[in-house]
């Protein structure tokens, strides 16, 4: 993100409501429960707070947060003027990682939510790497400073159905029902989600979608290999029509 900044671009990366360091509803009070649709209308809420008027370039990646930020887009496309997709399912033949299947067990669920490093290692069992220190701490602190994220991660992985979401998705980025450029940079060594799910996506709309393989990058490209995530968005924003 900082390196976008440096090229130019007005940068801006919030937390989903609960995770992170963003604020923690409860469940049954503050009228949120964590499902897609008050996702989508906290994200309306900022950026009407942001008063962010114009199309503008949206970036998503991963699976909670990138099939959530790909369903408002679709809901949304007049705001959108080009999107760019970093590993996140995107066909109905989309994979599941066994968190989120842990997630959804009573007890183990909540033993798992509260696990202080299962960012950091879900993060590293989908790459070819081993994370930093200080950016693994990064990932470890909200869960360790509160049980809101953790919390709000059961919350989530408990609403989402995550084959009826990357089905949507699918077919509303197809011919005929997608008409912005698609950038889709897709870390070639995922070890979550497979490159045959990229090529299936840009297939179901060829003129609109361009493919970037990112070799040496896993699920998180932009944590594996930044450098070459920010070229290829770079190149994208400024001059793919």
């Amino acid at each position: 993100m900082s390196q976008m900044s440096d090229a130019g671009f007005h940068c801006f990366a919030p937390d989903w409501l609960g995770f992170g360091f963003s604020d923690k509803p409860e469940k049954g009070y503050d009228d949120f429960d964590f499902t897609e649709n008050e996702f989508h209308e906290e994200l309306d809420k900022l950026l009407d707070v942001l008063e962010i008027k114009s199309p503008f370039f949206l970036v998503v990646q991963g699976f909670l947060v990138g099939s959530y930020g790909l369903t408002w887009a679709l809901k949304n496309p007049s705001r959108i003027s080009k999107l760019a997709i970093l590993n996140s399912p995107l066909t109905a033949s989309s994979p599941l990682p066994g968190l989120f299947q842990q997630l959804r067990i009573p007890l183990l669920g909540e033993f798992t939510a509260q696990n202080a490093i299962m960012a950091e290692r879900f993060i590293e069992a989908g790459s070819p790497y081993v994370l930093k220190l200080d950016k693994a701490d990064v990932y470890r602190l909200p869960y360790l400073a509160s049980s809101g994220p953790g919390f709000a991660l059961l919350e989530a992985a408990r609403k989402v159905n995550f084959k009826d979401i990357s089905s949507r998705i699918g077919a509303g980025f197809s011919s005929g029902s997608w008409d912005k450029p698609v950038l889709v940079a897709w870390g070639i060594s995922d070890k979550y989600l497979p490159q045959s799910v990229a090529e299936e996506f840009q297939k179901g709309n060829p003129n609109v979608v361009k493919l970037q393989m990112i070799e040496g990058a896993g699920h998180m490209p932009q944590e594996d290999w930044p450098e070459k995530v920010v070229d290829g968005l770079r190149y994208f924003f400024l001059n793919y029509t």
